[in-house]
Parts: C-alpha cells; sequence; structure tokens
C-alpha cells in the first residue's frame, strides 16, 4: 500500500508565470511611488525625484523605468487623488434644494483641496493648466449638475453661460487654497467663505442671497 502511494504522481506546483510576477512587482513599484510622492508633496511640493524615489524605498533607475520623468509622476499623483476624492464625494447627499446641495458639496471638496493643497501647487507647477482641469472633469460634473438643476428651478442666474458659473467655482475653491497657504485666510472659515461668494455669484440679480448653513456640510 505504501508503495503505490509512493508511487503516484504528486501534483505538480503551481508556477507563477515570470511575465506575471514582473507585471505585479511594477504595480507595486508604482502604487509605492505614487504614495511616497502624495506624503513628499505634502511636506514640500518641490520634493525632487531623488526624494520620492528614497522615500519610496527604490533607485532612480526604478522610477524612472515607471515615470519619464517629475512632471508624468506629478500627473499621476494628481490623477489618483482626484480618482479617490471622487468616491469620496459620491457620498454627499447632492439631492434637495439646489443652493444647499452646493454648499455641503463645497464644504466637503474644500476639505480634499485643503488636504492635497500641496499635491496642486506641484502640479501648477510642473502640468498644463488645461491638464489640470481636464483631470478635475469628473469632479466639476456634479457641480455643473448642480447649476444646471437650480438655473431650472429659478434660483441660480441663467444670465451668464453655465461653463462660467462652474469656471468660477473651481477657481474659488482653489484661489480659497492659495489664501489659506499663505495665511489671508484661515481654513476653519474657508468652507463659509467659499459657499457665500459661490450663492452670491449664483444668486440672479435682485434675488436675495440666501445666508450659509455649514453646520450639516
Amino acid at each position: 500500500m505504501a508503495a503505490s502511494q509512493a508511487g503516484q504522481a504528486r501534483p505538480a506546483a503551481q508556477t507563477v508565470p515570470p511575465g506575471t510576477q514582473r507585471r505585479a512587482d511594477a504595480r507595486r513599484n508604482i502604487a509605492s511611488i505614487i504614495d511616497a510622492a502624495i506624503s513628499c508633496l505634502a511636506h514640500d511640493p518641490d520634493a525632487s525625484v531623488g526624494d520620492i524615489a528614497r522615500a519610496a524605498g527604490v533607485g532612480r533607475v526604478t522610477l524612472y523605468g515607471h515615470f519619464n520623468g517629475r512632471a508624468e509622476l506629478i500627473d499621476a499623483v494628481l490623477t489618483r487623488t482626484l480618482a479617490e476624492a471622487d468616491a469620496t464625494l459620491d457620498a454627499v447627499d447632492t439631492t434637495g434644494d439646489p443652493r444647499e446641495a452646493l454648499t455641503r458639496l463645497v464644504g466637503a471638496s474644500w476639505r480634499i483641496v485643503h488636504q492635497f493643497r500641496s499635491v496642486l501647487h506641484a502640479a501648477q507647477r510642473e502640468l498644463p493648466p488645461e491638464r489640470i482641469r481636464a483631470v478635475h472633469d469628473r469632479i466639476l460634473r456634479r457641480v455643473r449638475t448642480l447649476i444646471e438643476r437650480g438655473q431650472r428651478t429659478g434660483q441660480f442666474r441663467r444670465d451668464v453661460p453655465r461653463q462660467w458659473l462652474v469656471t468660477t467655482t473651481f477657481s474659488l475653491m482653489h484661489a480659497a487654497a492659495d489664501d489659506c497657504a499663505a495665511g489671508r485666510l484661515r481654513a476653519d472659515d474657508a468652507a463659509r467663505v467659499i459657499a457665500a461668494t459661490l450663492l452670491a455669484a449664483l444668486t440672479p440679480p435682485g434675488d436675495t442671497v440666501p445666508a450659509v448653513d455649514t453646520s450639516r456640510s
């Protein structure tokens, strides 16, 4: 019995094809590099490729094997940051009164902008403005939808192009980030200031501008 069992062929151990393993290693390296870049840029928007490679535990050659240069790495960091922000904003309640919904969305968006302002500053130095705007597009679609709804209900003005109102929202949010970084605006006040300014800009001429309540945002 023992002899027959010994004679039985054992199933061959499964091996991972070399190409599959290399791809898995590459994905891990890329994720580690982007994680390190986010951390480094949070402390210093001018962090070098060498700084980021050391923080990721890889050599410069490995980093350049995945990214052609600092600009491409910053692009990947911005893309991932905004993809995660987009997922976070999915949880924001944008139903009901468009003005209240916009206030909630501004509050949540501002927290993200403030948290990752150093990444944005690095991107502004490395990437063209149209690329930064394009990466923001998924998030801005929420703003555009709310503005369109408010225009249909007559709560938001219709005498200027809708896209201009979206651009105003985008620009105001990032202007607030700049002012906070420069010490001209307190971060705790920013969501209220942004919402109040936006509602004043969006309210039809002659209508009363609603008060801002950020307690539920």
